[in-house]
């Protein structure tokens, strides 16, 4: 696997979005557990601190150039893509969900080429 020790614009990118996809997956998990029904179900919930965790995580693997960010940066997009479906099925009318949805897909699409460019 090609490998590179520079931190790359691109790489700069994800990091952000894996950065800003942690806060708003954690804010989101606060808000659901609020907001009850549905938004707080264990599923849902779990799924939002997955999200967090593996973005903090690929931002981690990206910021140190580790031999496996690609690999990371994969699962990273699988579970954004996830995300970003199970906020915008809590409706359209919450802007919370919305935010989260957008930047979970926007991380997602990101982690995916970074994957594809490192692998």
């Amino acid at each position: 696997m090609p490998h590179t020790h520079e931190i790359t614009q691109e790489m700069r990118s994800c990091i952000q979005n894996c950065t800003d996809c942690h806060r708003i997956c954690t804010e989101t998990a606060a808000h659901c557990l609020q907001m009850g029904g549905k938004h707080a179900e264990p599923a849902h919930i779990r799924l939002l601190l997955d999200c967090a965790q593996i973005c903090e995580t690929g931002a981690d693997f990206m910021s140190r150039t580790s031999h496996f960010h690609a690999d990371v940066c994969r699962i990273c997009a699988d579970v954004c893509a996830q995300c970003a479906e199970s906020c915008a099925g809590m409706g359209q009318d919450d802007p919370t969900m919305q935010e989260c949805s957008d930047i979970c897909r926007r991380c997602a699409d990101s982690c995916r080429n970074m994957a594809s460019v490192s692998a």
